[in-house]
């Protein structure tokens, strides 16, 4: 079958995420082009020796990368929070029980009303250049609307995680015990067909350190790789837990020990920092300077969710991760695409290398650093996801 090849040249910058393409860990390279063939990268180097290709497309001096990745997001849901958002920017405190808010609007909502609701944030996240993304289920929290929601989820990504285990179902408050069974027992059943990834949030108000570590195994012996909300709202087992089981990444990390620093930078779990949740609840930021001078792997993800973290903008993330995380524009630029592509194992996304797919982002800007620089302002000038054009 034969296959369209693009050469896309004219790019002032152009983040490879490969060392070996170009300087820094970014794999910065000046005046360069890319040749995309099919769905994916088939040539990257300077444009001078750029070679010939069926179609052309000129960046015009601007900064390319590959798409973001976003590797944390919950995205299957109904029903908004607007009043919680309000209350808490007048005054009250965030904690896990607003979720059960959204559960009873998803639940009352129909397969074709949440697909909706997905399938436009999905859409508005590409057009910010996400080009991966991940997505939980936990706002059903019954057999039935966790499968559901994973169905859903499965026709946007191969990126799903069950994540029956959010908080304990309502009906359940009385007996958590019996609500942590079902989670391990039938609802697991009905959703790992449709999961790659089992997550649990381990915090104060959801389940403790041994309910965790009963969730994450029971996935574990189901096929499925684990990933843990660890450590966002108080110290606590999560990240431990996370690195002990293999997990691929521990989410949050707000409140990390010197143990748990060391934990995450002696393993190859990824610390995925979620800044929207921090900004989104006036919450202390997690420093991301701490994790990467131990030598962890740090990520960037939205947390995209209606609740605590009301974003799907990468490119946000980015910029306060600058400004508020301790984060050259390096390393959140990393971290929002080759760090959320280690968060999820993939090797294929994250990075413009020859036999990556082709999800590119242009800026309307001359470099990445922009999106540090002029936080806020809409730079994304076109958006390929597996060589496809989308914006």
């Amino acid at each position: 079958m034969s296959t369209t090849t693009t050469l896309i040249t004219g790019i002032g910058s152009l983040v490879t995420n490969d060392p070996g393409q170009g300087a820094g860990p970014l794999g910065l390279l000046t005046d360069a082009a890319v040749v995309v063939d099919g769905g994916t990268v088939a040539w990257v180097g300077p444009a001078a020796d750029a070679p010939a290709a069926d179609e052309r497309f000129d960046a015009g001096g601007r900064a390319l990368l590959p798409g973001f990745v976003d590797s944390h997001a919950h995205l299957v849901f109904a029903g908004d929070r607007t009043a919680e958002f309000n209350a808490r920017m007048s005054g009250q405190a965030y904690s896990a029980g607003g979720i059960r808010t959204t559960v009873a609007a998803t639940r009352a909502a129909s397969d074709a009303e949440l697909e909706a609701n997905l399938a436009r944030f999905v859409r508005e996240a590409v057009r910010q250049g996400t080009t991966t993304i991940e997505c939980k289920s936990g706002y059903g929290l019954t057999v039935e609307d966790e499968a559901r929601a994973l169905r859903i989820a499965a026709g946007y990504t191969p990126e799903t995680t069950y994540l029956g285990a959010h908080v304990v179902a309502p009906e359940y408050a009385e007996d958590p015990a019996g609500y942590v069974e079902l989670v391990t027992g039938e609802m697991l059943d009905a959703c790992a067909p449709h999961a790659r990834w089992v997550d649990v949030f381990c915090e104060k108000g959801a389940f403790d350190g041994e309910q965790a570590r009963a969730v994450l195994m029971a996935g574990i012996e189901k096929g499925l790789t684990p990933r843990v909300h660890a450590n966002q709202l108080t110290y606590g087992p999560g990240v431990q837990l996370a690195v002990e089981l293999g997990a691929a990444s521990a989410d949050h990390c707000t409140h990390l020990t010197d143990e748990d620093v060391a934990a995450l930078a002696g393993s190859a779990t990824v610390a995925t920092l979620l800044p929207g949740a921090e900004f989104s609840t006036r919450a202390e930021y997690p420093s991301g300077r701490r994790l990467l001078d131990a030598g962890a792997v740090v990520a960037l993800s939205t947390d995209c969710n209606p609740g605590s973290s009301f974003t799907s903008s990468m490119a946000f993330c980015v910029a306060v991760a600058v400004r508020e995380m301790g984060m050259t524009p390096d390393e959140a630029v990393w971290a929002a695409t080759a760090g959320g592509a280690r968060a999820l194992r993939r090797g294929d996304v994250g990075t413009v290398a020859v036999g990556s797919r082709a999800d590119l982002l242009l800026l309307d800007a001359p470099s990445h650093v922009h999106l540090a620089y002029r936080p806020g302002v809409p730079l994304t000038a076109a958006v390929w996801r597996a060589g496809v054009r989308e914006v």
